[in-house]
């Protein structure tokens, strides 16, 4: 496609197809035409939410070696990483939870747990935290995949919503099929928790068909927000072979993903956080703390994760307004999603 074609599409509010999709993603990241879609890409952003962009803060209950052994994740049982399980107590949930929302520029706070997490555990800490939270503070799980009677206990929890993608090689580099993870989208948004996604985490060896492909379909569960990750290379991985994508082509992805996803959709992820990103259409970042996924330090904080001050630093460096709690790209009514 032309790219002006593209930015006509996009003002008119018109709907790409997978092929349109992969063409974009098929311009040199380096290219002229690159950079007149990632500008499209942010005005589009801005405009969806009045140039406001968000910060989410995320805390994990645990570290532990996780059996579905996705190829890219530090907590992968078979890398042995993390060797030992180790679990927060209630008491220091709290404290990062209070962490999160004492911070005027945090719209929501996220938990996550490892796929072998005991849901029992999972729901009593999470009750405590929802009495110290803000009664405007949205609270958001980031989990493994739930039954639908699972997830009607989260959202009594207190749970607003949840984070859930169809990751890159799903099924082939997780133990986790495609279709559970679909029942699992379904099972959240039928107990009426919200559900934000991503595509991710990419890598230089997936195609730009694999990426459209989860563009769209991130696009098709009207979900909270959507966006782009990277896959951040874990060291004695399978995929470090690979190496990373660099923060150009990913903004080019953050940028892609947001002209090809309906305007019902104000969120606009990209992860780790960075200007090039949020300069291309990306008005989410998260702040995190505790264990991270991509991270091989126990605290994140120490090491890769970055805190909501950095995070709005960084956001206001790409000339956007940081707003407060409550979230607004969760205030919307639930749609539900296809038969799986």
């Amino acid at each position: 496609m032309n790219v002006h074609d593209i930015i006509r599409k996009v003002r008119d509010r018109e709907a790409f197809t997978h092929a349109e999709v992969v063409s974009m993603l098929e311009i040199d990241p380096k290219s002229r035409e690159a950079h007149l879609l990632m500008g499209e890409s942010v005005r589009f952003s801005r405009e969806l939410t009045d140039n406001t962009a968000e910060v989410h803060g995320q805390f994990a209950l645990n570290l532990a070696p996780c059996p579905v052994n996705c190829r890219f994740c530090a907590f992968a049982a078979k890398y042995g990483i993390f060797k030992e399980p180790k679990e927060l107590t209630v008491q220091e949930a709290v404290e990062y939870a209070k962490g999160f929302d004492n911070a005027d520029e945090n719209a929501a706070v996220f938990l996550m747990t490892t796929a072998n997490y005991d849901f029992g555990k999972f729901i009593e800490i999470s009750q405590e935290v929802r009495k110290i939270l803000r009664p405007e503070t949205l609270m958001i799980a980031n989990v493994g995949d739930m039954s639908p009677e699972q997830a009607v206990k989260m959202k009594s929890a207190g749970y607003n919503g949840t984070y859930h993608a169809i990751r890159m090689g799903e099924g082939d580099r997780t133990n986790a099929p495609v279709k559970q993870r679909l029942k699992s989208i379904r099972a959240f948004q039928d107990a009426g928790l919200i559900v934000g996604t991503c595509v991710e985490p990419v890598g230089p060896e997936h195609t730009n068909d694999e990426i459209a492909e989860k563009i769209l379909l991130a696009a098709s569960f009207d979900p909270a927000f959507s966006g782009a990750m990277r896959r951040i290379t874990i060291p004695g991985s399978d995929l470090e072979q690979y190496g990373m994508i660099s923060e150009l082509r990913l903004a080019q992805i953050v940028a892609v993903t947001r002209i090809a996803t309906p305007a019902t959709v104000a969120g606009n992820c990209t992860h780790e956080p960075n200007v090039l990103g949020a300069s291309a259409g990306a008005n989410l970042f998260w702040a995190e703390v505790g264990a991270n996924p991509r991270d091989t330090n126990e605290k994140t904080e120490e090491n890769r994760g970055m805190s909501v001050a950095d995070c709005s630093k960084l956001l206001a460096e790409a000339d956007w307004q940081v707003g407060k709690r409550p979230s607004v790209y969760y205030k919307k009514s639930h749609s539900v999603f296809a038969e799986v």
